[in-house]
């Protein structure tokens, strides 16, 4: 049986596949459509999805849309009345995509006009935001029974969802509706804060150890916890939702409106002005927004746990992207136990939806846990040289044995390496299949990156890629994280030695690698572990403002117009 998943019509649009519950392909239309978040139909997605398959659109049994514009509908017309004039738009916003998702076949018929549009019809099924977050996270992570909680800014009048899951079945517990939503109010401090665009919320993340949290006690008073374990917003310091929130052009880039209203700047100063510097005021309310951001979620967290009795949880939406929030959930709540697919943010949207129809719907037995994030496109040697020598550009193939001497005697010697490896990885994170690398040791290494490559804000980290078996001997929490979802302390003793990827808190966001899961990956960082003492490679994604490369013609433009010193495509290796 074959299910296809999307999330269409929505930022980080994505397909994925699965062959009786063993997910085949996934990957995000913005890595073909070059565009950041794009949100429209993922029709190039879909056509690699079915080529990795090796199927027609016909053969498909299933067709799951993360995406029910009717989900809530009383709610949200109450909501229109209680909010006339204004309120139909916010809810307008919310549904102007219901005649599309409920008419999808004319989108499937573009990409195979020989498709029965009747059959087509029958086999579409719409699975709810929130739903297909907690499908992805809980019918994809090793756990029997789990608690779980889908977190984000807003998803078919969903801003959060609470719910157990056992076996094949998850049960929904409770939920919060819009327009409180914690995403939307980190999203108005990243605004306040000077960081306009649709997921910025990660610099406020970077920015936050730089401060002190000392706003915490007024943010109370817009972020108000309940003694039932969720929360509301004091909407006074919110711009109305008459205006709507997101906004989608006909270039498909997700617009976030302003959300801050006077109230916010009367009480925490103004909206910090285009290439204003940063001042310490700035890094006080990046550092109390996080921090209360992150009380939040253990407030959620900690009721959670006491209302199953369940010690493990699986977590998704666009806040389970919070690093650092995830790497306290074991220390800060009752939970032992953490899952977070690769793909938390809304791209995971279309896996989810096509889990929630395999197992919820259908019945099916769940297969083996998602551990791995290689599942985008690929590329052969050969396909790379024939194109490599169409460009007539100089490169030379190493053997196996040669070609990590190679690479790492490089990174040695002060350079930054773009790696192009293997399958692309499903997910906002370069996990060593599409990365750029550097020697953690060195003291300038962030500044190398940031002249060469990056120009990106020089308080934002660089993580630390460091192999499975040394994570306990590097960092003060023993835990596995495939997907760098979660954020550690640094052992002090060691934050010397590899300086690259310690942030100024002495904190570290770390990939553990696997020899089994990506063994290349794993050979090249034990090969820099043998010639230098450390298990460790800096890894930031392969890509300069653009979404991470997927093919080796823009690994090689990337390199070209960049000062990077060496690419690797898989054992073709070009250097300056």
């Amino acid at each position: 049986m074959y299910i296809l998943g999307i999330n269409a019509y929505h930022a980080d649009s994505s397909a994925a596949i699965f062959k009786d519950g063993i997910m085949i392909a996934a990957i995000e239309e913005e890595r073909f459509r070059r565009v950041k978040h794009w949100a429209g139909f993922p029709t190039m997605a879909i056509e690699f999805c079915l080529r990795e398959a090796g199927i027609s659109l016909a053969q498909i049994d299933h067709i799951a849309i993360g995406r029910d514009p009717y989900a809530k509908l009383a709610r949200k017309i109450f909501y229109l009345l209680k909010n006339p004039g204004g309120g139909w738009r916010a809810v307008r916003d919310r549904m102007k995509n219901a005649k599309k998702i409920s008419s999808l076949e004319m989108e499937f018929v573009a990409i195979d006009p020989s498709i029965d549009k009747q059959l087509l019809k029958q086999k579409i099924h719409q699975v709810e935001h929130h739903r297909s977050h907690l499908a992805s996270a809980f019918f994809a992570s090793p756990f029997e029974e789990a608690a779980l909680l889908s977190i984000d800014g807003s998803g078919d009048f969903t801003t959060t969802m609470i719910a157990t899951g056992k076996g094949n079945q998850i049960k929904i517990l409770d939920s919060v509706d819009f327009p409180h939503s914690v995403g939307l109010f980190y999203t108005a401090f990243t605004q306040l804060l000077g960081f306009p665009h649709y997921g910025d919320e990660y610099k406020v993340m970077g920015l936050a150890p730089y401060g002190k949290p000392q706003y915490v006690d007024k943010l109370r008073n817009v972020l108000l916890f309940k003694d039932n374990g969720l929360f509301e917003l004091n909407l006074g310091y919110f711009r109305s939702a008459k205006s709507g929130i997101i906004s989608y052009g006909d270039d498909h880039i997700p617009v976030v409106a302003s959300l801050y209203s006077d109230q916010m700047v009367k009480q925490f100063g103004p909206a910090r002005k285009k290439d204003e510097p940063l001042s310490d005021h700035h890094k006080d309310m990046a550092a109390s927004v996080q921090l209360i951001t992150e009380e939040l979620i253990f407030h959620i967290l900690s009721h959670l746990q006491k209302r199953t009795g369940l010690e493990n949880i699986c977590i998704a939406g666009g806040v389970a992207q919070n690093s650092v929030a995830n790497g306290k959930l074991t220390r800060q709540t009752d939970f032992k136990n953490v899952y977070i697919p690769s793909a938390g943010h809304d791209a995971g949207i279309s896996m989810g939806a096509a889990l929630f129809i395999n197992n919820q719907i259908l019945y099916h037995p769940r297969t083996k846990p998602i551990m791995t994030a290689y599942t985008g496109s690929r590329y052969s040697n050969e396909e790379i040289e024939v194109f490599l020598k169409s460009r007539e550009i100089q490169y030379r193939r190493y053997d196996e044995d040669s070609l990590y001497v190679c690479v790492v005697e490089r990174l040695i010697s002060g350079g930054v390496v773009g790696w192009f490896n293997g399958r692309a990885e499903f997910g906002p994170r370069a996990l060593g299949g599409r990365s750029i690398l550097a020697d953690p040791r060195r003291q300038d290494a962030k500044d190398l990156l940031n002249s060469k490559i990056k120009r990106r804000e020089s308080f934002r980290p660089f993580a630390p890629s460091i192999l499975k078996e040394y994570v306990g001997e590097y960092f003060e929490v023993t835990d596995e994280v495939p997907f760098m979802e979660k954020v550690f302390p640094i052992r002090p003793e060691k934050r010397a030695g590899i300086p690259a990827v310690t942030h100024v808190d002495g904190t570290g966001r770390l990939q553990s690698v696997d020899r089994e899961t990506t063994p290349r990956y794993y050979r090249l960082i034990d090969e820099f572990r043998q010639k230098t003492g450390v298990p460790i490679l800096l890894n930031t994604s392969f890509n300069e403002n653009e979404p991470i490369v997927n093919t080796p013609a823009e690994a090689l433009d990337c390199y070209l117009r960049t000062n990077m010193d060496m690419l690797v495509l898989e054992n073709c290796v070009i250097s300056r």
